[in-house]
C-alpha cells in the first residue's frame, strides 16, 4: 500500500468530533500514515495537543492564522512562545497573510505574521504559510527576515512565484483544487514544478475534492490528490508517493 502524509489537515476542528474515530480509521486504511495539524489560533492549542499526544501519526503545530484575526491578542504571541518551548511541535502555523476576506486588519496581521516568523527561526521550526491574495508580500517578508523554511499550504500564486519560494526553500502544498479541471494554473504548477518541492495535502475539513463537492473533506481523500498529481506529471502514483512523503518527513522532521 502507498504510504501517504496529509501535510495539511485540521482534524483537530469540530466538524470532525462526532465521527473523529471513524475518520482516521478510513485514513489510516487509505494509506495515511501521518497528518500535520497546524493551529488555528490559541483556544485550539489544547485540544489539539491533546489529540496529537493520544494518536501518534497525529503532528501538532502551533500558529495564529491570520483570518481569525479577532480571536488574537498581542499576548498570544507570548503564549506562542511558551507553546513552543514547552511542547516542540513540528512547525509554526497556521500564519501569514490574507488579503482576500474583506475587513481583516491588514497591518495587525503583519505583526502577527512577523513576530511568527521569528518564532520559527528562533526556535528553528518549519513555517506552515497562508497566503491568499498576498504571496508577493509574504515572499518579501520571508527575504526580508531570512533563514527561514516551510511550506506555503494551497498554493494559489504564479510559476514566477513559486519560482522564489523555492529558491528560498519553500515547499508548496496543493489538495483539492487541483482536481478541478477550471483550475488551469494550479494544475500547470503542479505538472511542470520540481518534485522535491510538492507536497500533499486535503486542508480538511475544507476543501473537497471535485469527487466529493459539497461534503466535508477528509485525510482519506488523499490519495486522490495523488491520483490527480501524478497524472497531471505524467508519473507513476507509487513514485510521487514515495517523494511526497520523504519530503514531508524532511521538512518536519518526522520519523
Amino acid at each position: 500500500m502507498l504510504q501517504l502524509i496529509d501535510s495539511h489537515c485540521h482534524f483537530d476542528v469540530s466538524e470532525f468530533d462526532a465521527d473523529r474515530d471513524a475518520a482516521l480509521m478510513r485514513a489510516r486504511e487509505a494509506g495515511v500514515i501521518g497528518q500535520v495539524l497546524p493551529a488555528i489560533d490559541t483556544a485550539g492549542w489544547p485540544k489539539l495537543r491533546d489529540l496529537c499526544a493520544r494518536e501518534k501519526d497525529l503532528h501538532p503545530a502551533y500558529g495564529l492564522h491570520p483570518i481569525f484575526l479577532e480571536s488574537h491578542r498581542p499576548e498570544h504571541l507570548d503564549e506562542l512562545a511558551t507553546w513552543l518551548q514547552r511542547e516542540r511541535p513540528v512547525a509554526v502555523g497556521e500564519c501569514g497573510l490574507d488579503f482576500y476576506v474583506e475587513g481583516l486588519d491588514g497591518e495587525a496581521q503583519r505583526r502577527y505574521f512577523r513576530r511568527q516568523l521569528e518564532l520559527a527561526k528562533e526556535f528553528d521550526l518549519p513555517l506552515i504559510l497562508h497566503a491568499r491574495r498576498a504571496v508577493e508580500e509574504v515572499i518579501a517578508t520571508l527575504r526580508e527576515i531570512g533563514g527561514l523554511r516551510g511550506v506555503v499550504h494551497s498554493y494559489s500564486g504564479s510559476l514566477e512565484q513559486a519560482r522564489q519560494l523555492w529558491k528560498l526553500g519553500f515547499f508548496l502544498g496543493f489538495g483539492g483544487p487541483i482536481t478541478y479541471e477550471r483550475a488551469r494554473r494550479l494544475r500547470e504548477i503542479v505538472s511542470e514544478m520540481p518534485a522535491e518541492f510538492l507536497l500533499l495535502e486535503t486542508d480538511s475539513p475544507d476543501q473537497p475534492l471535485a469527487t466529493h463537492r459539497g461534503e466535508r473533506n477528509e485525510p482519506a481523500y488523499l490519495g486522490e490528490v495523488l491520483h490527480a498529481a501524478a497524472t497531471l506529471r505524467g508519473e507513476d502514483t507509487g513514485e510521487l508517493a514515495a517523494i511526497t512523503t520523504a519530503n514531508a518527513r524532511r521538512l518536519f522532521g518526522l520519523a
